[in-house]
């Protein structure tokens, strides 16, 4: 059935019933909806599209090469976010401003840009709308949803339209879970107070970003998926895998991020340089004491094997170090936060070389010192995850009037 583009965006709120099994609809993305009602949500309109190499359609080909040979889009300018357009850059970088090869389309860089920076971008490429289509992780502290916010507050100044392009939560949209950020510890890695892993889809979080936070309201669409459930991981849709960034290199990546993540924030390896970033965590002089300590806690859903590893680079670049590797055997009851906290807890305990980094960067990472102070005072892993529940509780009631899936 032909959708008009009042009908595509408005079905957004709509189809919201479960449905069984053996009748669910194929996945379908924002994208493939859009462009299957031939882009009349676009019509007219000037479009520049924030996006990376995770912009795909079902059959792996990006959206920008898709749309830009399609003469009913007017697609005039793409933007890039951290690691960039092309996905080339490491963490805390980008590709800079260039022109893409495969379509002429000018490439503006948006990575730490915000305010009237990033406004007048929006104004020099000359769009009226700016289209957003990222595959998230679902961690507070992956940069992307934050690119969406910054761009979203730019927007409306420079009188943009904004529409979001949905994909999947890869790792479910069940629930909320972790730390709230407090306002006073808001960077680029949280500038708005929602829980470490947030549970929501972009466009969700685009919707709670607009009614909540932006200081002014930007005009914004969004266009939801299809044949989506809130207990849906991602392996289980037809959607390739394309890393969202050079790290993230599986799901089984993003399904322990928002815990191990939090490492950065200290002298332990995070596993950037293996194979396994994030799974393995490891640093000279840790051993097997490690792994038997944060077993013994009897975690759900996940097990911990001894393991060394030599990153090629980041910490510990060339050397050999010890650690433990995650493996997560029943995904449904593992709570990645509370696993990080664990690891934290007993590397403390088991490794006297321990140390947070010297910025502190872990109480930006978990949006306030509570984590830090508590676990240097002794806290166990029940004290520590227990001090945040009534913010969490608090944050679970907002977010539940966004949330668009069943």
């Amino acid at each position: 059935m032909h959708l008009s583009r009042r009908n595509l965006l408005a079905s957004a709120t709509m189809a919201t019933l479960p449905v069984p099994p053996q009748h669910r609809e194929q996945l379908r993305t924002g994208f493939e909806r859009l462009a299957a009602d031939g882009y009349s949500a676009l019509s007219g309109q000037r479009i520049g599209i924030v996006t990376n190499p995770t912009g795909i359609a079902t059959d792996a080909s990006h959206i920008v090469d898709v749309m830009h040979k399609d003469p009913r889009v007017k697609l005039t300018a793409v933007f890039g976010p951290e690691h960039g357009f092309r996905g080339t850059a490491q963490a805390g970088g980008s590709e800079g401003r260039s022109t893409d090869p495969a379509t002429g389309l000018p490439v503006y860089d948006t990575y730490l840009k915000s305010g009237k920076q990033l406004s007048d971008i929006f104004t020099t490429a000359g769009v009226d709308t700016v289209v957003f289509d990222i595959q998230d992780v679902g961690a507070r502290f992956y940069t992307y949803i934050w690119t969406l916010y910054d761009c979203m507050e730019a927007a409306q100044p420079a009188g943009k339209r904004f529409v979001v392009l949905d994909r999947p939560n890869p790792v479910t949209g069940r629930a909320a879970q972790g730390p709230v950020l407090h306002k006073e510890f808001a960077t680029f890695v949280g500038r708005q107070p929602i829980a470490q892993a947030h549970g929501m889809t972009v466009a969700e979080l685009a919707r709670l970003f607009n009614k909540e936070f932006l200081s002014k309201p930007v005009t914004l669409d969004t266009v939801l998926m299809t044949g989506w459930r809130r207990s849906d991981w991602y392996d289980t849709s037809v959607l390739p895998w394309v890393p969202p960034s050079p790290n993230m290199p599986t799901p089984d990546t993003a399904l322990v991020y928002s815990g191990t993540c939090m490492f950065e924030g200290t002298n332990v390896s995070e596993g950037r340089g293996t194979t396994r970033p994030f799974e393995l965590l490891g640093a000279e002089g840790l051993d097997g004491r490690w792994a038997a300590a944060v077993n013994e806690l009897g975690l759900p859903g996940v097990r911990f094997r001894e393991a060394y590893f030599a990153p090629t680079f980041s910490k510990f670049a060339g050397k050999t170090v010890g650690g433990v590797q995650i493996h997560v055997h029943d995904r449904a009851a593992y709570d990645p936060v509370r696993t990080g906290i664990a690891l934290l807890v007993t590397v403390r305990r088991v490794w006297p070389g321990f140390a947070w980094r010297p910025d502190n960067w872990i109480d930006r990472l978990t949006g306030s010192t509570r984590v830090r102070t508590m676990i240097d005072a002794g806290a166990a892993t029940d004290e520590v995850t227990g001090a945040w529940q009534d913010e969490l509780a608090a944050f679970r009631r907002v977010r539940k009037e966004y949330l668009l899936y069943r």
